[in-house]
């Protein structure tokens, strides 16, 4: 039975997240550092990890697999999970895969690299999340659930 992995700092999505999950009645983690309000929902776990750098991270990628589905904005930790065989989504409803995480991780050091190189420091920060997000965030997610199911 597929799982429902949730990279929670951050994340804007959890609520909408463990609605899908209740519906289809799956296992839910929801994984961070702590500091967010525990769910009392039977189906999902709240699971804190230690601080330090990427440990939620890792706590994700050691237990994902085929089948399952994760919810991350985190690019190097979508690769992982993908070559566990989990699907993966960003809160926004867009879809990391085989097919686009190479192209992925490499607009990330990119940017990195840009970001590193701005003398004044200026610039930074994405759009805002809008209700049109979150939207394509829930039927990316039923898609992937329900393909999950399938195999």
């Amino acid at each position: 039975m597929p799982a429902l992995f949730i990279d929670a700092d951050a994340c804007p999505v959890r609520g909408e997240a463990e609605r899908v999950a209740t519906r289809h009645k799956l296992k839910m983690y929801v994984v961070s550092n702590g500091g967010l309000r525990p769910s009392q929902n039977p189906l999902v776990e709240n699971v804190i990890v230690a601080d330090g750098a990427d440990v939620a991270d890792m706590w994700i990628a050691d237990r994902c697999g085929p089948g399952d589905v994760v919810v991350t904005a985190d690019i190097p930790l979508a690769a992982r999970c993908i070559e566990a065989g989990a699907r993966v989504l960003r809160h926004t409803g867009d879809a990391f895969t085989e097919g686009n995480i190479g192209q992925q991780l490499a607009m990330r050091d990119l940017m990195a690299d840009l970001r590193a190189a701005n003398p004044l420091g200026q610039g930074g920060g994405g759009k805002a999340f809008s209700k049109a997000d979150r939207s394509r965030f829930l039927d990316s997610l039923e898609r992937e659930l329900r393909a999950a199911a399938k195999k």
